[in-house]
């Protein structure tokens, strides 16, 4: 957060559940969404709560655009109709027909006389909003229009894009203005001197006047962009993310990363308090400060494109998600705000096994290369220990203990622990059998291990004084399973060397599919659909 701000940008302050919005538009603290079935529902940003529900497409709402004063709001539909609306009373002004296929883009202009409209039916109409007359039918588009926009600033420009890859200005009477230039989709600036066009790889910033390209931003799978209110930052989803770019310097660059959807974001609007996105039954609203001159995140090195996710791990006591990626980087993210809180380098390849997790404050970050282990404290440590390993054995998992004392180091053949403070080998089991995908799972001091073909088994090793050299003195337990044979077998886990039953389920459960623990308890998932969850702090193990 920038010093002096009372506002942090980024900060997701409301998500609204719809009926899977299929458009939206905003006007100063007004929102519009067109929901499934056909209706349009106004909301209050400030309370979020709805303010009237808009009747009359008879299917669902593909496009939304407000007047330049907010009070009457443009709509086009599936139903290949387009409607203009008194967003003070909430009736129809007037409806437009025409479209011989569905609206999916429309934009009203500047003095409100006209209102233009693109469809599927690879046609841009404009229309007389006194009198409903169609007064040009511009056809120069080879594929179903993407995006319609008028000038902020001058009444007799527009703008359209489509899906045949090709941007096209437009004057009032319908006539092509300039060259064709690349993209799928098109936004004004609020000024109306550029505007931003995109397709699959690149986000084009370009000259009104001239057509002049200024910017190319790099960005795989946008979906959606927009400009700032002060046209200093530009907006892009890309999948599940917004991305915000300062393009004010000569070198623009990716200063925030908004993370929250969980569905792939179809829309991004600018207001002047905050970023409206869009995704399957959701609305996310984004607080900003247009006012501040440096919204820098605290994950000031993303760039795009993001390297692939190699570690993500949930941690809902702290409220924080960690992960790390292919290019080593080790990122905190708020739990509720999908805000960036701390963004670390290491030496991590994509080939690493690595573990993190967050331990009474401390960020504890393990990763192995060949024949070394690399422990980091964050907190305690200017730069990550390196640890030789113990053999030549291929590390196939790498998990830290509950108290980060030690991390445990999985092979096709063994189980070793070691210290996480000296990195002394702390514990050594030799394994049997093909393990699973997901193998290894450590519940405190407790090392449960997955195998295809056999029971899970699990290690405690929490004795003091056991060592790599001789046999561990704790116990071994293996969680037995119940057959889908008859007679079925009671899932148990039983202490093998005092061959003591420590529990036993009263029922017949069917083939164990899932298995996790955490500090305190043991889930299991059956391919019943029943779940067994066992409370380790009521269970005493001799």
């Amino acid at each position: 957060m920038v010093k002096g701000l009372q506002v942090e940008w980024g900060t997701c302050f409301r998500t609204v559940l719809l009926d899977i919005p299929h458009s939206t538009a905003c006007w100063n603290n007004l929102i519009a969404t067109g929901v499934h079935g056909g209706n349009i529902i106004t909301l209050d940003a400030t309370t979020g709560g709805r303010i009237s529900v808009l009747s009359g497409h008879t299917e669902h709402v593909l496009a939304l655009a407000f007047s330049s004063d907010g009070g009457s709001l443009v709509s086009g539909g599936y139903d290949k109709t387009v409607y203009l609306w008194d967003i003070q009373t909430g009736g129809i002004i007037r409806v437009f027909y025409g479209h011989t296929q569905c609206v999916g883009c429309v934009s009203i202009s500047q003095d409100q006389t006209t209102i233009a409209s693109g469809s599927t039916d690879k046609t841009v109409r404009l229309w007389n909003a006194q009198t409903g007359e169609c007064h040009c039918i511009m056809d120069g588009h080879n594929g179903l229009t993407y995006s319609v926009a008028f000038s902020p600033t001058n009444s007799q420009l527009l703008i359209s894009a489509s899906g045949d890859g090709t941007v096209q200005q437009w004057d009032i009477n319908g006539c092509k203005i300039g060259p064709t230039y690349e993209g799928s989709h098109v936004a004004f600036s609020s000024d109306g001197t550029h505007f931003v066009s995109w397709e699959i790889g690149a986000i084009m910033i370009q000259k009104s006047d001239s057509g002049v390209t200024i910017t190319k931003l790099h960005a795989p799978d946008v979906d959606h962009c927009c400009f700032s209110p002060d046209a200093r930052f530009i907006a892009g989803a890309c999948k599940r993310l917004i991305y915000i770019w300062d393009i004010t310097g000569s070198d623009p660059c990716l200063i925030k990363t908004l993370v929250g959807h969980t569905m792939p974001v179809y829309s991004t609007i600018f207001s002047p308090s905050f970023i409206m996105s869009s995704c399957y039954r959701s609305i996310k609203l984004w607080k900003i400060d247009t006012s501040s001159t440096n919204p820098v995140s605290t994950d000031s090195e993303s760039r795009l494109p993001p390297s692939s996710i190699m570690f993500i791990s949930v941690q809902a006591k702290d409220h924080i998600v960690i992960s790390s990626d292919e290019a080593g980087t080790v990122r905190t993210w708020d739990l509720s705000t999908g805000l960036c809180k701390t963004s670390i380098r290491t030496s991590a390849g994509p080939h690493s096994r690595r573990d993190i997790q967050l331990i009474d404050g401390r960020l504890l970050i393990i990763w192995c290369t060949r024949k070394k282990i690399h422990i980091w404290d964050t907190q305690k440590e200017k730069h990550p220990r390196k640890v030789d390993a113990i053999s030549d054995f291929s590390t196939t998992s790498v998990r830290i203990s509950g108290d980060g004392s030690r991390v445990f180091l999985l092979d096709s053949e063994h189980i070793q622990a070691l210290s996480t403070q000296t990195g002394e080998v702390v514990g050594k089991v030799s394994l049997q059998g093909e393990l699973s995908d997901n193998p290894l799972t450590v519940d405190g001091l407790r090392v449960w291990d997955c195998f295809k073909y056999l029971p899970t088994q699990g290690w405690d090793f929490g004795i003091p004084g056991s060592t790599s050299n001789a046999p561990l003195a704790s116990p071994h337990l293996d969680f037995i399973h119940g057959t889908t044979k008859w007679p079925a077998r009671p899932s148990k886990i039983r202490d093998t060397i005092t061959g003591k039953e420590i529990f036993q389920l009263p029922e017949m459960y069917k083939k164990l599919t899932k298995f996790q623990c955490d500090g305190q308890y043991l889930v299991a998932g059956y391919e019943s659909g029943e779940v067994l969850i066992l409370d380790f702090c009521q269970m005493i193990i001799q």
